[in-house]
Order: structure tokens, then sequence, then C-alpha cells
């Protein structure tokens, strides 16, 4: 592994709050993940411990160590790491994305908190963002020890690669891209190399779809820019979209027993995801909130707009 960066090089500043540290821990494959780990101040006792992730293509330095520190601040022990592949976690080839292995990232992150000396091992929670909304809900419907999940702004990356943005590929689209995909696969053996596909585009072309546009203003700017981000430089590995092709997420939302918190901009492009999800769970204790005018990226780092108290009220009321 690299030697890991001491420096403070988030996309947000840090909080005199909370205590910082850089922490290391291990998934069921072997693969060492790299996390910041962001304690209250002066705190007694064991609290409840969250752990944090995405937005899908995203750092650690950026929403979701904004997130993490933020619940942080309000009494959490929380954790925001890199997924396997990105970041300074480890794993290889390197910017690939997969179904199994990103849920088993959280739930390795469960196993870190659990065993803690700091966190209630029976008060844990996890946060999902963008993509990783999707699969922490994935990771709520196999990991029993989780007590509330909450997904914000929330991606389902099956969903997506195998039927475009909006339900927009049909069988016969899906069969051509297949075949793309798979020629790309032979390309890449060739070359002992795996093929980028490219990360938020840039220049912005003038007649961007508004998405587009909203991914630009957070990935290609100093808002959210940041050097390791796969969406604000070479995106990710293009071959990863077979594996989420293939594997549906979400297959088991009804029998998620614990807390569930849907957190939605209404007039974000992804909102029917979100609207999907919601309408499969089941019990008393799921709950969605609709941010009026909101779009995708607002819930990534606009604290006027992210709604911390009802995430913090849902989260206390249920652990």
């Amino acid at each position: 592994m690299k030697e890991l960066v001491k420096t403070w090089d988030k996309t947000f500043p840090k909080s005199e709050r909370v205590d910082h540290e850089k922490i290391i821990f291990h998934n069921r494959f072997g693969i060492t993940l790299v996390g910041d780990l962001y304690k209250p101040k002066n705190m007694k006792g064991k609290l409840p411990g969250i752990a944090v992730c995405g937005p899908f293509g995203a750092v650690k330095e950026q929403a979701s160590g904004l997130y993490a520190q933020t619940m942080a601040e309000r009494g959490f022990v929380t954790l925001a790491f890199d997924p396997s592949f990105t970041g300074e976690s480890d794993g290889t080839p390197r910017y690939v994305a997969s179904p199994d292995i990103n849920t088993e990232d959280f739930q390795a992150a469960v196993d870190y908190l659990s065993v803690n000396d700091d966190v209630d091992e029976n008060k844990i929670s996890i946060i999902g963002i963008c993509g990783w909304g999707g699969l922490s809900l994935n990771t709520a419907a196999i990991d029993t020890r989780i007590k509330v999940t909450v997904a914000c702004t929330m991606y389902d990356m099956s969903r997506v690669n195998a039927y475009g943005y909006f339900d927009a590929v049909d069988e016969e689209g899906r069969y051509a891209m297949k075949g793309q995909l798979n020629a790309q696969r032979i390309e890449d053996y060739k070359n002992n190399s795996y093929k980028l596909g490219g990360g938020v585009v840039d220049p912005l072309p003038e007649d961007a779809p508004f998405y587009v546009k909203d991914y630009y203003d957070y990935y290609k700017t100093d808002r959210g820019y940041h050097e390791r981000s796969l969406n604000s430089n070479g995106g990710w590995n293009m071959t990863s979209s077979l594996s989420f092709i293939n594997t549906k997420q979400l297959s088991y939302l009804s029998e998620i027993k614990n807390a569930v918190l849907l957190v939605h901009g209404e007039k974000a492009h992804s909102y029917y995801f979100s609207k999907t999800a919601f309408e499969q769970l089941k019990g008393d204790n799921k709950k969605f909130i609709s941010i009026p005018n909101a779009v995708h990226t607002d819930l990534y780092d606009q604290v006027d707009i992210i709604p911390f108290d009802d995430i913090e009220t849902f989260i206390r009321e249920n652990i």
C-alpha cells in the first residue's frame, strides 16, 4: 500500500468540534480499505457508529467525508471510506466497481465499527450517497447488524447500467451494449490494461442535459473537484458495467426489517430510483423525505439543503 496522505485534503473545511484520524481495515475479499474516522471531541463512553460512502465515483474527501464529519459533530463515531479499487484503498485493477465487492465494502466498514472501542456495536447505521445509496440498501438487505440505513439522492446502479437513464434501453439495445463491452474486454486483454470510460465530460457541451451540467458543477469545479476522484478525472474501468448489468441489486428490499430513510431532491433526475425503491420497502419504520426544488448534487454538499436534523432524529429514534 502506498503511503497515506497526511494533510487535510478534503473539499470541505475541517471542523474544530471533532477529532479525525485516517484508518485502515479489510474486507472479506482481502482488500485493504482506507477510511477517515471522525469522533466528537471530548467524547465519553461508547457512541452510536455510522459508516458512510459515496457518491459513486467519488472519494472520501468529498461528500461522504462531509456527511461523516457533520454526523460526528452531532454525537456519532463515523467512518467515511474509499471503496475497493478506488481512492487510497487497495485493489487491482484500479477503478473497478462490483455490486458484490462494494456491498462487502460496506459490511467490512460495519465490521470495523463493531470492534472499535468507542462504538456501541448494537447501534450501527450506514449512510449511502448516490450510487452508494442503492448499495447501502443492498447491504441492509443482507446485514442484520445494521440498525438504520439512510440513502440520499440514490441511484440503482444495476438498473441504470442495464436499462439506461429513465429506463430508455430495451432488450436489443442492451444486447448491443453487452457486445461492445465484451469486445472491449478483448482489447483490454491484448493491451494488458483497462480502458477508462472517462469522468464527467469536460469541456461541457452547450447542449448537455441538465443532469450532466449538475455533475459538472460539482466534480469539475472548485466546489467538489478532487485529484483522486474518478468522476473528476478519468472515470471507471469501462467494463465495470458488465457486473451491474448482469446482477440486479435491490432484489430483497421487501425483506429489510430494520429502519430505512430515503432522502431525495424532487427535481433530481434520479428521483425515480428512490420512488421505486420506497414502494418495495415494507414496515412502518420506513420513511421517504422529498426535498422541494433540490437537484441531485444538492444533497452532496449543500448543508442548508441536506436535512441533517431529520437524518439524526430518524437514526436516534430507530437505533
